[in-house]
């Protein structure tokens, strides 16, 4: 079987790795030798590589992700069997065995199709823009300040450890654009889950490159909510070039960059129905209008010629 007679149809392939990794978990659990097992682990492998790129490659790293673990829980196992006296059963042996079922267990759950997969990708983005942007929330709340309870009049000696007045100004806009990033991937997850198409090598590639740059998005908003924890840093300057912008306006920039490139392709894209086309321009707007306040503000203390490295 090759990728070239698969007929778009990822269901056999899929169907044939499963089997091999049944194979696996009732041989290891059967105790059977391990050229017994290896020979089901060489028929896992083979299978693997028969799964067609062109079902989409974002399917296709999970199915690679699943079967590495596999593989890596069989040689985990084999090692702890050839270190072990022989017809011994030891603690760890039976760990290894309870990792391999484990591995294969999870193979039940693996997306059928590209737009599943997708859907997992998103669903485990959103999770760490939501985290990110609920620690800068809860940073902000005043009952988790243990300076709260200083005296107003009396200065603090530690300027570090809380933030300023103008800190307070510039994390709104920042908060905006994490919001906006949130905003972003919901609003794209449930366009995927409803308009989502496998049929075609098009709409297949849209799928792929609308997770790759959501991926790319929630790592950045991570360091982002890093950037607003006291004592920000605005500016930083290195003693050779190329000069470095200011480092809070770069992260910023970029999550603008990025928020923007992902409602373009989303837009262009074959999930973007009429009906969604207002909300893709209402986060244009607060995507635009977030940078700009942040810049505002950083300008209002720091000066325009800072901005002028952006």
């Amino acid at each position: 079987m090759s990728v070239d007679n698969c007929d778009g149809n990822v269901s056999v392939p899929l169907r044939n790795l499963l089997n091999s990794v049944q194979c696996i978990r009732d041989r290891v659990r059967g105790k059977q030798d391990t050229r017994s097992i290896m020979k089901t682990v060489l028929a896992l492998s083979t299978v693997y590589y028969w799964l067609p790129k062109s079902q989409g490659v974002c399917m296709r790293r999970q199915v690679r992700d699943a079967t590495v673990e596999v593989l890596e829980g069989i040689t985990q196992l084999l090692e702890v069997i050839l270190s072990s006296p022989l017809q011994s059963l030891s603690q760890e042996q039976l760990t290894s065995t309870g990792s391999v079922w484990s591995a294969c267990d999870r193979f039940t759950q693996l997306a059928k199709d590209n737009k599943s997969a997708v859907l997992v990708v998103l669903s485990s983005q959103i999770g760490v823009v939501k985290d990110a942007l609920e620690e800068v929330e809860q940073a902000q709340d005043p009952f988790n300040d243990v300076l709260d309870d200083v005296d107003a009049d009396e200065p603090r000696d530690n300027q570090d450890t809380y933030w300023s007045e103008k800190d307070r100004r510039v994390i709104g806009p920042c908060q905006g654009l994490m919001k906006a990033s949130a905003a972003c991937i919901r609003k794209l997850t449930s366009a995927v889950r409803a308009n989502g198409d496998v049929t075609t090598a098009q709409n297949l590639s849209q799928l792929d490159d609308l997770a790759d740059v959501v991926k790319e998005i929630s790592p950045g908003v991570d360091d982002l909510a890093l950037c607003l924890y006291p004592p920000m840093d605005y500016i930083v300057t290195l003693p050779h070039p190329p000069p470095t912008p200011p480092s809070l306006l770069a992260h910023t920039h970029t999550r603008h960059l990025m928020l923007t490139k992902l409602l373009r392709l989303y837009r262009s894209s074959h999930v973007c129905g009429e009906s969604e086309l207002t909300w893709v321009q209402f986060l244009n707007g607060a995507v635009d209008h977030n940078l700009q306040r942040a810049r505002e503000l950083i300008q209002q203390d720091r000066g325009a010629v800072c901005l002028q490295r952006l």
